[in-house]
């Protein structure tokens, strides 16, 4: 089985977007199958111009032109600029390749793209929603709810939905949203996130010189390593710190990661005057991401509460609870299909502090149950989200798609 993988971005950028993606790739390709990659345009927006193929990590990609000229620029039709220079580049290589289903993963551009290649060479076309555009666009400051441009990317979400032979998506939450657009259930199949147990190891296996060099010897550490967005709430955690320290001095958090809310965060930690307890490491290899998370005791996911955050679940607190950590997170939807309070983990209410704070407080004051809460949330993983059998659950799927369609060739 030949499947080609449209996507948003890729390695080497690091984004729970990459991560997933490397996790289905690895995952089909020892099932035997062929599995190609292709970038839009907005891979290079991030990534600064790249060759028109590359390879990373073992993985081959087909990368795509940033469009050029004033329509590029403009703020709707630069978006369908992003969508015919992705056409172009799938005409080029869909030849090539001959795959015997296009797999495009979200934005909904993707999509439109993938359908509009489809109709072209009679290929099925496989839509995976990983969160709605429009919700993404208002937490990135993109777009307000309402407006003229989140109707037009909805509708334009919706429209792909319809159009495209099969759906999947990463969580109920999503689904359920789907259904509630008029969406067929038969039509959708859960691939809930997941992580590769195999690769993560419950065993302590931090490093004394890291410690030291963080300033992090002897201390209760809690920990977020990943991308600073402002839907993460990571200002959130700051604002519960004096009452956690006024409880238990040595508590310091470690945020290991960067991203755009980073400023705002550090904003907070010096107004607050909490310098010496927040240590900020920069974005690390990720090869070297388990030495930090090593170093947690608790990792903290205090996720505002907002139409993405209900409806999506995170691909990081499954990476700590396979390492062994113990999570802390909002009570947001996306929390709620992934935590099982008092037995995987523990959920405090959103965008509240001192919820937040008293949540990490009894953790700490109860270290006996600690065991008892690792071994749960890492059965949890290894049993139900686990990518070894998550990414069987896209065969059925595809088999499916490719029954149909020789089908329709027999009787054409």
């Amino acid at each position: 089985m030949r499947i080609l993988h449209i996507l948003d971005h890729s390695i080497p950028l690091h984004s729970g977007y990459s991560f997933r993606t490397c996790a289905i790739v690895d995952q089909q390709r020892s099932l035997g199958w062929d599995t190609f990659h292709i970038t839009t345009p907005k891979h290079n927006e991030s990534a600064g111009d790249t060759p028109l193929e590359e390879d990373v990590n073992g993985l081959h990609f087909y990368r795509t032109p940033r469009p050029q000229g004033t329509v590029a620029k403009l703020p709707v039709l630069g978006q369908w600029s992003l969508v015919h220079a992705t056409v172009r580049r799938l005409n080029q290589i869909v030849p090539a390749i001959k795959p015997d289903i296009l797999h495009a993963h979200s934005p909904a551009l993707n999509g439109a793209a993938a359908l509009d290649v489809a109709r072209r060479f009679g290929i099925p076309v496989v839509y995976e929603v990983r969160a709605f555009w429009e919700d993404a666009a208002i937490d990135h400051g993109n777009s307000r709810k309402g407006g003229a441009r989140y109707r037009v990317t909805r509708a334009l979400e919706t429209r792909v939905l319809r159009r495209v032979d099969a759906i999947t998506t990463i969580c109920e939450g999503l689904r359920t949203e789907m259904l509630d657009r008029g969406i067929s259930p038969g039509k959708i199949t859960v691939v809930p996130n997941a992580v590769d147990a195999d690769r993560f190891t419950i065993e302590d296996s931090s490093s004394a010189a890291l410690a030291s060099e963080l300033g992090l010897n002897n201390a209760e550490v809690l920990g977020f390593v990943g991308s600073f967005y402002t839907y993460e709430g990571l200002p959130l955690l700051i604002e519960a710190m004096p009452e956690i320290i006024a409880h238990k001095p040595n508590v310091r958090v470690l945020l290991v990661g960067g991203g755009p809310d980073k400023e705002r965060i550090q904003q907070r930690v010096a107004a607050l005057s909490l310098q010496k307890f927040v240590v900020f490491t920069g974005r690390v290899p990720h090869e070297s991401i388990h030495q930090y998370y090593d170093l947690v005791d608790i990792c903290v996911y205090p996720r505002y509460a907002t139409r993405l955050t209900d409806l999506v679940t995170p691909l990081k607190p499954l990476e700590a609870m396979a390492q062994g950590r113990l999570v802390v997170a909002s009570d947001v939807g996306g929390h709620r299909e992934l935590i099982r309070h008092g037995e995987t983990g523990a959920l405090f209410r959103a965008g509240d502090a001192s919820s937040l704070a008293n949540t990490v407080i009894a953790l700490l004051n109860a270290r006996e149950t600690w065991p008892a809460y690792r071994d749960a949330a890492r059965a949890f993983v290894e049993n139900e989200r686990n990518w070894r059998t998550g990414a069987s659950r896209y065969e059925p799927i595809y088999r499916s798609l490719l029954d149909e369609s020789s089908q329709r060739r027999r009787t054409a």
